[in-house]
């Protein structure tokens, strides 16, 4: 197969061609400006076709940073909650320019989310409860110091800083003990 690859001749795509594949590539989810220029570079379109098809698609609306990152922050919130660190960590490998992260990250903390509402938690402490809870799915929390170790540092790892982790664990075996706590 590596042998018929090699054996076609790679032709650089001109100005339909590089429309196309980024319009196959932005086809499955958004995208930032750099991926897709990587994209097309690895197509071999020349420097003057990248920059006119990038030109058009930003022009079109098809490719933004800042609508990439809020994008990204939901479908992180959404699927699998992660710290504001982790979530900045994953947009600059995507390439995104630092002043839309700057931008994201005060947009990102700006309380206008109400979970009550159906939305998504609206600060730190909120996703790191959630991200908490999904990991746990349903189990109480372990109560040996080895195991709740560990589950710190899953926290940690997904980007929440210490004192978020450590208010959460407090909070969840605080819950945990009322829950245990027989009623008089």
């Amino acid at each position: 197969m590596a042998e018929r690859r090699r054996a076609k001749a790679r032709v650089a795509p001109d100005a339909s061609g590089a429309m196309d594949v980024a319009v196959r590539f932005l086809g499955t989810r958004p995208r930032t400006r750099w991926e897709l220029e990587r994209r097309l570079r690895r197509a071999g379109a020349e420097d003057h076709v990248i920059e006119a098809t990038l030109g058009r698609l930003v022009e079109l609306g098809y490719l933004d940073d800042a609508a990439f990152a809020r994008w990204w922050g939901e479908q992180r919130d959404r699927h699998n909650p992660r710290g504001r660190r982790m979530i900045e960590a994953e947009l600059r490998q995507r390439g995104v320019p630092r002043e839309v992260v700057e931008g994201f990250r005060e947009q990102h903390a700006a309380p206008e989310r109400a979970p009550e509402d159906g939305g998504l938690p609206a600060d730190e402490p909120s996703r790191a409860r959630e991200a908490l809870a999904k990991h746990l799915r349903g189990r109480a929390l372990p109560t040996d110091r080895k195991a709740l170790q560990r589950v710190g540092m899953f926290l940690v790892r997904r980007g929440f800083d210490p004192e978020t982790v450590r208010a959460t664990l407090r909070a969840a075996a605080d819950a945990t003990d009322d829950l245990s706590q027989p009623s008089d």
